[in-house]
């Protein structure tokens, strides 16, 4: 099991002082990445008008452009409710990128309360996403989310 207040922390230690936000966004892609089992993508859309964009990951190469209301992305970000799906090929209008993928937790990425993007985590085993897990994220996004109003602009 995760222990999601010592990851926040290890966050708010690697992001101090640092004032480049594409830095900040890379290194917490990276930190969570390589921190969560069982997980074969994980990364940032960021809204650009009114499409999200590939942004910092780390997995396979990934789908570049999602719809604002498409897929489990485009659903989270138009909603700005996290989307926590057991089996993505239940999902309606899922987007396959990574065919192994089975499973996702999707959640709005909110600056100075406005969307700015969403971090978008795969599993390439099924309901691999507890409510737990669901809350842990959830926390940890929003301090990277506090620490990113001190920077200039998101990515």
């Amino acid at each position: 099991m995760t222990d999601y207040d010592l990851l926040k922390s290890q966050l708010v230690a690697l992001l101090d002082g640092e004032t480049d936000a594409l830095a900040s966004a890379s290194n917490f892609v990276a930190l969570l990445y390589n921190s969560l089992d069982d997980v074969n993508w994980l990364g940032i859309y960021v809204l650009r008008g009114e499409e999200l964009v590939l942004g910092p990951f780390q997995g396979k190469p990934a789908c570049v452009h999602i719809a604002m209301g498409d897929g489990v992305c485009g659903t989270a970000a138009g909603s700005l409710e996290t989307q926590r799906v057991e089996d993505v090929h239940a999902f309606p209008g899922h987007i396959a990128c990574d065919a192994d993928s089975r499973s996702e937790l999707v959640v709005p990425l909110v600056v100075n309360s406005e969307l700015v993007g969403v971090l978008d985590i795969d599993s390439p085993s099924l309901a691999r996403f507890s409510e737990a897990d669901q809350e842990g994220i959830e926390d940890i996004c929003r301090t990277f989310c506090e620490l990113q109003r001190a920077r200039k602009g998101f990515i």
